[in-house]
C-alpha cells in the first residue's frame, strides 16, 4: 500500500513534502508517492493575493483530492493555511519549525541599512510592505509573485535592489548562500505560522497514525497561538498581520502587528504557556485598543 501525498508543484513544495514522506518512510515502513497539483494561488501570477481571494487559493485544490481520497494526507506551510479549516479536515501534525525569520536577499548582497536611498525591493506580501516601510520610509515597494527562485531572478530582470523572503525556505532548498541579511522577528515580525509546515488530513482519517508522531508539541503551540491571534482579527491575505510566539520555560511571549485604521499597529504580550490560545486573543484585543 502507498499512502498518496498531496502537496503543490513548485520546487520548495516538494522539498517539504519529501521531508515529511522519508520520515514517514523510515518510521513506518511504508510507501509514499506525491500526488502533485497547480492551485489556484500558483497558475494567477500577475496579481496579488489579496486581488483574487486571498490565503485558501494555496490549499482548496489539495483539500478537494483528499475529499475524493485521491490523497490520504497534504503537506502545507502553514503560513498558507486559513484560520478555519473545513469541517471534514484536521491538521494532524505540525513538525518542528525550521527559521522563522523573514531576509534579505539583495544585488551584490547588500545590508539593508547600505541600500540606497529610494531603492526598489520587490514583495507582494502587504505584511513585508508595511513592515519594511516602518523601518525605511524612502524604500519603493514593487509588486512581484512567483516561486523563490522567479522572485529571486526578478531583482535582476526588474533592475530591483532586492526582495523579501523567508529564511526557512531559503534553508530547505539549501540556499542559504543567497541571504544577505536576516530581519529579527521583533524588527520584521514574520507571518503567522511562519517557518511550520502543516501535515492536513480527513478528519477521522485512519492514515493519522502514520503522522501523529511527527507532531511537535511546542511547535503546535506556538503556531496554535499566533493562529488564534489571527482567529481574532479575521486575518487574511487582504490584512497587513504578522505574528512570532516564542516558549520560554512556563512562559509564552507573542509579538503581533496588524493594521488599524490605516495605522500598522504593533504590541506584545507575555503569560503562560497553557494558556496560549487565550493569549492569542488578548494580544489581538490589546491591538484593537
Amino acid at each position: 500500500m502507498n499512502i498518496i501525498v498531496a502537496t503543490r508543484k513548485s520546487a520548495l513544495a516538494q522539498t517539504q513534502t519529501n521531508l515529511v514522506i522519508n520520515e514517514i518512510e523510515k518510521k513506518h515502513n511504508v510507501k509514499c508517492e506525491k500526488l502533485l497539483i497547480e492551485t489556484t494561488g500558483d497558475k494567477i501570477l500577475d496579481r496579488t493575493l489579496d486581488k483574487i481571494g486571498g490565503k485558501g487559493l494555496f490549499i482548496k485544490e489539495i483539500e478537494m483530492a483528499l475529499l475524493e481520497d485521491r490523497a490520504h494526507i497534504a503537506v502545507h506551510s502553514m503560513k498558507d493555511m486559513p484560520y478555519e479549516l473545513p469541517l471534514d479536515f484536521v491538521i494532524g501534525a505540525v513538525p518542528k519549525r525550521e527559521d522563522v525569520r523573514d531576509v534579505l536577499v539583495s544585488r551584490d548582497n547588500m545590508k539593508f541599512k547600505d541600500l540606497p536611498k529610494g531603492a526598489k525591493i520587490g514583495t507582494s506580501s502587504r505584511r513585508r510592505a508595511s513592515e519594511l516601510k516602518l523601518l525605511r520610509s524612502d524604500l519603493e515597494i514593487v509588486p512581484i509573485r512567483g516561486n523563490v527562485q522567479t522572485r529571486i531572478d526578478k531583482i535582476e530582470k526588474l533592475g530591483l535592489h532586492g526582495t523579501i523572503l523567508a529564511a526557512a525556505g531559503l534553508k530547505r532548498l539549501q540556499m542559504e548562500h543567497v541571504i544577505a541579511e536576516y530581519f529579527n522577528p521583533q524588527d520584521l515580525v514574520p507571518a503567522v505560522g511562519q517557518g511550520a509546515l502543516g501535515i492536513e488530513i480527513k478528519s477521522g482519517s485512519p492514515y493519522i497514525k502514520y503522522i501523529e508522531t511527527m507532531d511537535d508539541k511546542f511547535t503546535r503551540i506556538c503556531v496554535e497561538a499566533e493562529r488564534s491571534f489571527m482567529r481574532e482579527l479575521k486575518g487574511d491575505c487582504h490584512s497587513t498581520i504578522g505574528a512570532y510566539a516564542e516558549i520560554s520555560g512556563s512562559d509564552m511571549n507573542i509579538v503581533g502587528i496588524f493594521e488599524v485604521n490605516g495605522k500598522v499597529v504593533k504590541k506584545d504580550i507575555t503569560g503562560n504557556v497553557e494558556d496560549y490560545i487565550n493569549l492569542g486573543k488578548k494580544l489581538a484585543e490589546k491591538i484593537m485598543e
